[in-house]
């Protein structure tokens, strides 16, 4: 069996130091004697050799019942994760796992990494490096390829995420002011009165405008729902101007979802504002909605975050037709009534906004 620390001197009168030769730190031990360093060395190996040989034994039983768990590495369980992903989940994963956070246990063996390994990366990586190392320690644990957590689910790090904002009407107004380009002012038009995720906007179709209804119609990119929002005059003027077949954004429909935000990041720079992506149209449809008296549940469905809960109770298996967010808004300033959907079961013909 390999010794696990070897002993070596500095100089050829200086004290005699130990090294782990797995992790090569180096401790000294306080002595110039020779024959007491050895005996010090061996009482480090000796130490060490009995909770190795455990491990050694226990390594022998599971690869009885699993042959490959004395080869699978991290990099191994990231492959088979990445098999369970398609579409754009599966490229923003395969960039995840880029991460150089995860080299130095990138190609250690599974069964064989240490608890401080995995939060050492966790301290050198970012709330992603947190967030997808979760994941990957999960994944295996539920494979069954090792029966015990390397990391107990109350010990890992707290993740914490970035205070993240909704994007102000002045804001909006300003980068669609500046914006030259005639598509992406279109996209950014899209995005404040849809609330609709940026890949979702970006992958409309002249199909999915419904202009005898004034409705919008499409698939969810993440969670594969169809969502059904009713549009105001704000969103025909702007349609007036897109293509009549085809995508409505064919350049932006083109590119990577990084590069739309590298765009708009770009915008933002250039006029000083901070604190916004792309995502904070979304936070601002949910903040304006709420102001303006928008039905919780019809919000829910527009943004595409609705509970199995809130659809059995309300949608009672019905696609909701939702109504313009801008009338009302309008409607909202004037206290007005605006007509619902007659598609929503349980629901009168008007509801008033004052008082939701």
């Amino acid at each position: 069996m390999k010794q696990e620390y070897r002993l070596f001197r500095r100089g050829s009168s200086g004290s005699f130091f130990l090294q782990d030769r797995a992790t090569g730190k180096q401790t000294s031990l306080k002595t110039q004697d020779r024959a007491e360093a050895q005996r010090r060395l061996h009482a480090h190996n000796k130490a060490h050799e009995q909770p190795l040989l455990n491990i050694q034994i226990g390594r022998a039983y599971l690869a009885a019942a699993d042959p490959a768990v004395g080869t699978r590495t991290w990099q191994t369980a990231m492959e088979e994760y990445a098999k369970t992903k398609q579409g754009e989940t599966l490229a923003r994963w395969q960039r995840a796992m880029k991460d150089h956070a995860f080299d130095p246990v990138r190609h250690r063996i599974i069964v064989e990494t240490r608890a401080e390994e995995l939060l050492a990366a966790v301290e050198q990586g970012t709330v992603s490096t947190n967030v997808f190392l979760r994941k990957l320690h999960n994944f295996w644990q539920n494979m069954n390829w090792l029966p015990w957590p390397i990391i107990p689910k109350r010990q890992w790090p707290v993740v914490r995420f970035k205070e993240k904002r909704a994007i102000t009407f002045a804001e909006h107004a300003d980068i669609v002011e500046r914006e030259t380009n005639s598509e992406r002012r279109a996209f950014y038009q899209f995005l404040w009165h849809l609330g609709g995720s940026q890949g979702d906007v970006a992958g409309l179709n002249a199909d999915d405008v419904d202009w005898r209804n004034r409705l919008i119609s499409y698939r969810r990119q993440k969670t594969k729902q169809t969502a059904q929002i009713h549009f105001g005059d704000a969103v025909a003027k702007t349609l007036e101007g897109l293509p009549k077949t085809g995508p409505l954004f064919p350049y932006l429909r083109s590119i990577r979802a990084s590069d739309r935000a590298t765009e708009f990041k770009q915008r933002c720079r250039g006029l000083g504002i901070e604190g916004i992506t792309l995502h904070s149209y979304r936070y601002a449809w949910a903040e304006r909605a709420k102001t303006a008296g928008y039905p919780e549940r019809y919000a829910m469905e527009a943004l595409g975050h609705n509970s199995n809960a809130v659809h059995r109770t309300y949608a009672r298996n019905a696609q909701v037709q939702l109504p313009a967010l801008e009338e009302c808004e309008k409607a909202a300033l004037t206290q007005k009534v605006i007509p619902m959907p007659s598609g929503c079961r349980g629901e009168s013909a008007v509801a008033p906004l004052a008082g939701r």
